[in-house]
């Protein structure tokens, strides 16, 4: 979506409010396709003394398999993005992530959020942030509860270990 900028590139402090849904179903993420729904933002562009500065919020249901404990899950996740635009930037190989040329005083809504989407989503998806994983030996899952394996002694200990089973 190409969002027109022209009416307030020249009026300080004016706001443009957009809403728009990408569909990011084709985005392949460590071997999946996360984003089955719609990518749902809502944001403005502001007119701050000449400087264009896009706020928005970007909503979706993440569905895929956790990376820890590899259960099915469903995470709804919501990212705020702030952006610059610009006509034209003085030196490209400077220019942070976060800054957008216009093209044709208009903004490829598309583009931009994608980008922040992508930037935002960790590097590996999970359930849930604090997600435990699976127990290393018994492979259960420790979100459930803890296992019933022992802990492993440390080998520099081994040998008090046998002095101590020598007594028994």
């Amino acid at each position: 979506m190409l969002l027109a900028l022209s009416t307030i590139i020249q009026t300080p402090d004016s706001v443009l409010p957009f809403e728009t849904e990408l569909d990011l179903r084709d985005m392949e993420f460590g071997g999946s396709y996360p984003v089955t729904e719609a990518v749902k933002a809502v944001g403005t562009v502001r007119n701050t003394a000449g400087v264009l500065i896009l706020t928005a919020q970007i909503t979706t249901v993440l569905h895929g398999s956790c990376d820890r404990c590899a259960t099915d899950f469903e995470r709804k996740v919501s990212y705020d993005v702030e952006a610059v635009l610009t006509r034209e930037l003085e030196n490209e190989d400077e220019a942070d992530e976060w800054t957008f040329l216009l093209e044709n005083d208009h903004a490829d809504l598309d583009d931009i959020l994608t980008t922040a989407f992508v930037l935002n989503m960790d590097s590996k998806l999970l359930c849930k942030q604090d997600c435990k994983g699976l127990c290393f030996r018994c492979g259960k899952n420790l979100n459930d509860g803890t296992c019933d394996c022992r802990p492993e002694s440390d080998p520099r200990l081994a040998v008090l270990g046998q002095l101590l089973k020598d007594k028994e």
